[in-house]
């Protein structure tokens, strides 16, 4: 009992400590075995009939006269790479050359170690030329401090001179401009874009429609109304985790970070924004009744008891076999695919996406997991050791070019889509089986362009799924959530220092909390531990860092 406390516990001070969330399970990659090589095009790519066409003001032309072969640094999705070996073997990288005229050769980290290899890159001096990582998240300093020490390239001058396709939309996007420079004005990489506010929206609450319909129930909206539909899950329907989460490898981002049922309370998990000021939940009285909520349903059994090792897999099982009716989850990767699953083997199976829990009908949900315009900010950076960066950038800005933008959201004209009525409409090739083939023509989830709402039509096509996103997106999440601001290199040192304290205390009290070892009552001891741990200097870094992100 006492092991399985303390894995309960790990696992909902993990819970309830997410952020939000910067990506759906279809668009996550993780690293896989080392291996590179050179793409070169192939019968199949080079069946397009691509012409050469202008890259815009300066006169470039594509393909590029150049025979110089570039590297890029890239984490690959190990199920393409079950595959083949590496990304210059797929059509779309192949194409890519026929259309760009440079060749690239690919390095991808191992598994779970692109973090370290990116240091011992760093460290050793042989960089690759395109180096593709989250340098506003996953840099320590940011990307000024990225630049700073010499690893990424300020490209203010090179994109000025040989990426007029990106001058011109970030003309346009003024939104998107902002989320990819720095204070300082400084831009330093290219960006993935998500170019429809209808695809930052594709996570949120599912639950059991036949369930719901069989019980005589309507979709839960407020916290009261799913206290009501779990219970009836667990008594009537027998299920013995009536509301579960995925907790590997990240557990329920959304429902804390996104505010999934935080927010019904008038606060955010982590730090948000309230009418312009930056607060942080657990320092405001609301988290309290989050977590009596919490506790409450804990105790009641209507939360899995074996949250604490679900994966994906997991809560594939639970989901499709009755022993849960509720969870959080992608409209693709889980309500999708679980409809798909149980097609056949169980045709009244229905599941219908929830919006976001409010305490008092009618009531717009404060928050839900919403992404940003461009949620990696400059995402494909470019080595200041590259021997030829402006051929990087011209490569670079192919992808936010008219033919550019249509191969890495639908790939190669007559073999992966072809067109009708105008609409761009994926063949066999892909729609076979989509979530395998579709990284194999298309990168329309990560690469360095612009996503096609068209694309996520297709890949979530069921009316339940279109419904579900439509819900998800009645929140006010634009007006709370905090965009990507980059405290400066000291701020951000301070930050962590006065952060892993604060989110230590914060994982403790809602660990006791949740599972009754601590009394909601000494919430106000809590919030003076906070205190104590500098919470208000944390809040006023990120409030200067929100200004100056807003005066960009």
């Amino acid at each position: 009992m006492q092991r399985m406390n303390k894995a309960v516990s790990a696992v909902l001070s993990v819970a309830m400590m997410g952020v939000i969330l910067t990506a759906c399970a279809e668009n996550n990659k993780e690293a896989v075995p080392a291996a590179s090589g050179s793409a070169s095009s192939s019968s199949e790519a080079s069946s397009s009939g691509a012409t050469a066409s202008s890259a815009g003001e300066t006169g470039s032309v594509y393909p590029l006269k150049t025979d110089v072969t570039l590297s890029q640094w890239i984490e690959a999705d190990p199920s393409l790479l079950a595959l083949k070996p590496n990304y210059a073997e797929f059509p779309l990288y192949q194409e890519l050359v026929n259309r760009t005229g440079v060749n690239i050769k690919y390095i991808h980290p191992a598994t779970n170690q692109a973090k370290e290899q990116l240091n011992v890159m760093f460290a050793s001096g042989d960089y690759a030329d395109i180096m593709e990582w989250r340098w506003m998240e996953n840099y320590p300093g940011g990307p000024e401090k990225a630049m700073e020490d010499g690893n990424i390239l300020k490209l203010n001058d090179l994109i000025d001179q040989y990426a007029p396709n990106l001058k011109v939309y970030l003309q346009e996007h003024p939104d998107v401009d902002k989320q990819i420079k720095t204070d300082s004005g400084t831009y330093y990489g290219f960006p993935f874009v998500r170019g429809d506010d209808s695809l930052k929206v594709f996570q949120g609450p599912i639950l059991r429609k036949d369930w719901l319909d069989e019980l005589g129930l309507q979709v839960p909206t407020t916290i009261d109304e799913w206290h009501t539909v779990l219970q009836a899950f667990k008594e009537k329907k027998g299920a013995e985790a009536p509301l579960t989460f995925a907790s590997q490898p990240r557990l329920l981002d959304v429902i804390q970070g996104g505010g999934g049922f935080v927010g019904a309370y008038g606060v955010g998990y982590s730090f948000y924004l309230q009418d312009g000021q930056v607060k942080y939940g657990p320092n405001e009285s609301g988290f309290k009744d989050f977590l009596a909520t919490f506790h409450q349903w804990y105790a009641e059994g209507l939360i899995d008891v074996d949250v604490a090792t679900v994966d994906s897999k997991i809560l594939t099982e639970k989901m499709t076999s009755g022993k849960s009716g509720a969870t959080i989850a992608n409209a693709g990767g889980g309500l999708g695919n679980w409809m798909s699953a149980m097609k056949e083997k169980d045709p009244s199976y229905d599941l219908v996406g929830a919006p976001y829990p409010v305490l008092n009908k009618g009531d717009t949900p404060m928050m839900g997991q919403k992404d940003f315009s461009a949620p990696y900010g400059g995402y494909f950076a470019i080595s200041p050791k590259s021997e030829h960066p402006e051929i990087a950038v011209q490569y670079l800005d192919y992808g936010f070019s008219e033919e550019g933008q249509m191969l890495y959201n639908f790939g190669i004209e007559g073999v992966s889509y072809t067109m009708k009525d105008g609409y761009p409409t994926y063949t066999d090739a892909v729609m076979s089986n989509f979530s395998q083939n579709y990284g194999q023509y298309t990168r329309a989830t990560n690469g360095p362009t612009v996503q096609d709402k068209r694309y996520y039509e297709q890949f979530a096509s069921l009316p339940q799924q279109t419904e579900a996103i439509q819900q998800w997106m009645k929140t006010d999440a634009d007006n709370h959530v905090i965009p990507p601001v980059s405290p400066t290199a000291e701020e951000s040192t301070e930050m962590a220092k006065i952060m892993n304290e604060v989110q230590t205390l914060v994982d403790e009290t809602v660990i006791k909390v949740i599972i009754g070892r601590e009394s909601i009552d000494d919430f106000d001891k809590f919030q003076q531990k906070l205190k104590s741990l500098k919470i208000d200097r944390a809040i006023e870094i990120k409030q200067a860092a929100y200004d100056r992100y807003m005066s960009r």
